[in-house]
């Protein structure tokens, strides 16, 4: 009964294999096959060139050449203008005050932290010396204690 028992189980364990294996050539082809057909899905996806007319052609040429022909005087119009207000810039009617704003900003911040940064400073210190009376109080009171309990003695 034994070997039969152990023809039957290497048999099973064969054709659980057997089909395994088929298994997994079943799943490569239809991989393969799937991919195949992906391609030729995209192969027949043809993108067609727009046709563009000779007159739509001739208005972007007009175009380009428009903006080709942009000189330095064109670019910079009123050069006289420039300079006038660079001199002029001192005694016009209106001061540019942005650059003095964002300075004066940073200093009185730097002001405010540097204030708050002291007053942080002193409470430590304070805090520390209240620690310190403190701890000295508990050794008295704890002196005053043994003294109590020597006597008692």
């Amino acid at each position: 009964e034994e070997d039969l028992l152990n023809d039957v189980c290497r048999e099973v364990v064969e054709r659980w294999s057997d089909s395994q294996v088929v298994d997994a050539k079943e799943e490569k082809e239809d991989e393969v096959q799937a991919i195949a057909s992906m391609m030729e899905k995209q192969a027949r996806i043809v993108v067609k060139p727009k046709e563009v007319s000779q007159e739509e052609k001739q208005r972007k040429a007009a175009l380009l050449a428009q903006y080709a022909n942009v000189t330095d005087e064109e670019e910079y119009p009123f050069p006289a203008l420039l300079q006038a207000r660079a001199v002029k810039g001192s005694t016009s009617l209106f001061r540019n005050t942005n650059v003095e704003d964002v300075l004066n900003a940073r200093k009185l911040e730097r002001e405010l932290l540097r204030d708050e940064f002291q007053k942080k400073k002193e409470q430590d210190k304070l805090q520390r010396e209240k620690d310190k009376l403190a701890k000295q109080e508990r050794k008295e009171k704890e002196k005053k204690r043994t003294q109590k309990g020597e006597r008692k003695r």
